[in-house]
């Protein structure tokens, strides 16, 4: 095990290492990263002082500069922007170290694009995940433009619009057609909106061809689940945090973003409840079962880092922060790898126990309000699934005359 205490530290960042330190171990890392940062950190102090710089001449060339000293130097570690980000975070955050100047577009489709991000978080107040996906497709589309001597989205007609989306949608799925085409026209309201085109032409965007509650909901069989929940390792850390994931998809039908937002706050013991952020800012209170709760509790008291992050599900590697969606759902594929299943995500389990309700006869109302759907015709597609109750409603096969077919 490496002693930070015995990493020394001459030059300009002397004054800094006691509160890097600590910084570092807040953030739950342990005494080997914690050394090798340190480490970084006395390196980078020491060409500073060899080449007579302070911190404020680390700016981001200066830093490009260092990460190529520390290759051609033959270290193997923490030779890239994101092994000295740690360090730079700190110290800009103190003040020392100059931040990085905002990049100004250089091009007119840069231009159009930075004008329609700040649109999308100032005047629409969405979230990054949303800006970054629509600001996605409007580049897709000016990049058809790029011969031009700027975007020329005054002259834009209906057939480039048509063109564009039949050429970027003709091998994809109906669901990342209608992610193009929803993009295409919230960009083409911004244009019209800005004066970058002379009339609204968000209505040129055609739709794509689907049909509502066609497909059915695919879930998994009981064994299957109870292959999932048994191939968490539940005396490690690891399996401990996975098992209680997946206990709360199964069971309570979250959606991977209602567990990843799950807070600390949000759990009432004595009660028995529990409070899911949902779609949007909705905030509702669901039961607490016992098997849940077991498992909750297990992963806070022998799992979870101590850590100043209020969710209940963070990394248990450092940094320690909060899991996103994408990590619950990495959680779910991972298990199925273990389990020896095909892989499936965070929803999947969702369908799994609204079909398993439906088989064990609970009703459609009943179950879209444990699934919290607004409608009971985002419910109706478990219809499709009952097949006792279908069969009821089949006309039988006609039969053949013999004689008739002579």
């Amino acid at each position: 095990m490496g002693n930070p205490s015995r990493v020394r530290v001459i030059g300009p960042l002397v004054p800094y290492v006691a509160g890097f330190r600590a910084e570092l171990e807040r953030q739950g890392y342990r005494s080997n990263p914690t050394c090798d940062q340190l480490r970084l950190l006395a390196h980078l102090s020491r060409w500073l002082s060899s080449r007579d710089l302070d911190l404020g001449d680390l700016t981001p060339d200066r830093v490009g500069e260092f990460l190529v000293a520390r290759r051609e130097a033959g270290y193997v570690l923490w030779r890239s922007e994101k092994g000295v980000a740690p360090l730079l975070t700190y110290l800009r955050l103190l003040g020392v170290v100059p931040v990085p100047e905002a990049v100004v577009p250089a091009t007119p489709v840069e231009r159009v694009l930075d004008r329609y991000r700040k649109y999308l978080e100032e005047e629409r107040g969405l979230c990054e995940s949303t800006v970054a996906s629509n600001v996605h497709v409007a580049r897709l589309f000016l990049a058809t433009r790029a011969e031009l001597p700027d975007p020329g989205l005054d002259a834009l007609s209906g057939n480039d619009i048509l063109a564009f989306v039949l050429e970027e949608c003709r091998l994809r799925s109906v669901g990342s057609a209608k992610y193009i085409g929803a993009g295409l026209r919230n960009f083409l309201r911004f244009c019209h909106l800005a004066g970058l085109t002379p009339r609204p032409l968000a209505d040129s965007v055609p739709g794509v061809a689907s049909w509502r509650l066609a497909n059915l909901p695919r879930a998994l069989d009981a064994r299957e689940v109870a292959r999932l929940l048994a191939s968490c390792d539940r005396r490690s850390t690891f399996g401990r945090r996975d098992f209680a994931v997946l206990t709360l998809l199964v069971r309570l039908e979250l959606r991977a973003g209602e567990v990843a937002s799950l807070r600390l706050d949000d759990i009432d013991w004595r009660m028995g409840e529990l409070v899911v952020s949902g779609k949007g800012p909705k905030r509702e209170r669901l039961p607490l079962p016992c098997d849940v709760g077991k498992a909750i509790a297990a992963w806070l008291e022998r799992g979870r880092p101590r850590c100043a992050v209020r969710e209940v599900f963070t990394r248990v590697r450092a940094p320690h922060c909060g899991l996103s969606s994408a990590g619950i759902s990495a959680i779910v594929a991972s298990a199925c790898k273990r389990a020896g299943l095909e892989r499936v995500y965070a929803h999947r389990l969702r369908h799994t126990a609204a079909t398993e309700m439906l088989r064990a006869g609970v009703g459609l109302e009943e179950i879209g309000q444990v699934l919290r759907h607004e409608s009971l015709l985002t419910t109706a597609i478990y219809a499709k699934v009952d097949r006792i109750a279908l069969r009821a409603l089949a006309r039988p096969w006609p039969r053949v005359d013999s004689g008739a077919s002579r």
